[in-house]
């Protein structure tokens, strides 16, 4: 992306915009660009060049999550997308991720956190806020898990997968050519082995992890 990366953002909080805007642009090689209060803005909002890196809360009153990260990646298609927003609920993640965003951030985060997360789009990786994880820092691995780093079985990892695309119990029955009743097994078993107690840590789990991009 060169030197400079050029940021744009998106938030209908003008204190936050400009709040965020002068961290960002405190950083060596970090400069906004542009700030924007509305999704409708994003069709004729000028710019000195275009963005690297696009930062978004999707609570914007004028359009939805999906139809905002649609119009970006319209008018921008080689930019990032970071979505930085309060939202921590499994369907907020999971409708962003599937529309197509490179990292999902609290705005409860701590700076590096943002940070962080801005470096790893930089260097083409996905990033997942740890706030999402809700994993203990103990209890993961029990006696007679398999020699894994994770301590998952092959289909637990399967099953593990397609919960982060966002399939349901159902729908991954039908996939796996399994039961119900096996599948929600599975899915207990690879969420105690984890620490994981909701289906948005476990997506935030297996993107952070590698097992499924964003």
């Amino acid at each position: 992306m060169g030197a400079q990366t050029h940021i744009l953002i998106i938030d209908a909080d003008s204190l936050m915009r400009d709040g965020l805007s002068a961290l960002l642009n405190l950083q060596a090689g970090l400069q906004v660009i542009g700030a924007i209060g509305t999704s409708a803005a994003i069709a004729r909002v000028s710019l000195p060049a275009a963005p690297d890196l696009v930062i978004l809360d999707i609570d914007i009153p004028d359009y939805g999550a999906e139809q905002t990260i649609a119009a970006i990646r319209d008018r921008w298609p080689s930019a990032r997308v970071m979505v930085l927003t309060f939202e921590r609920d499994e369907h907020a993640l999971k409708t962003t991720l599937q529309a197509g965003v490179n990292a999902y951030v609290l705005k409860s985060d701590t700076r590096s956190e943002l940070f962080s997360a801005v470096h790893n789009l930089l260097e083409g990786k996905d990033f997942v806020s740890p706030g999402l994880m809700e994993v203990p820092t103990r209890g993961r691995h029990g006696a007679g898990q398999q020699n894994r780093p994770d301590g998952l079985s092959d289909r637990e990892r399967d099953v593990l997968k397609r919960i982060a695309q966002g399939r349901r119990t159902r729908e991954i029955a039908n996939e796996l050519s399994l039961s119900h009743k096996t599948i929600e097994k599975y899915r207990s078993n690879l969420m105690r082995k984890l620490g994981l107690k909701t289906a948005t840590a476990v997506a935030a789990y297996a993107i952070t992890h590698g097992y499924v991009e964003l």
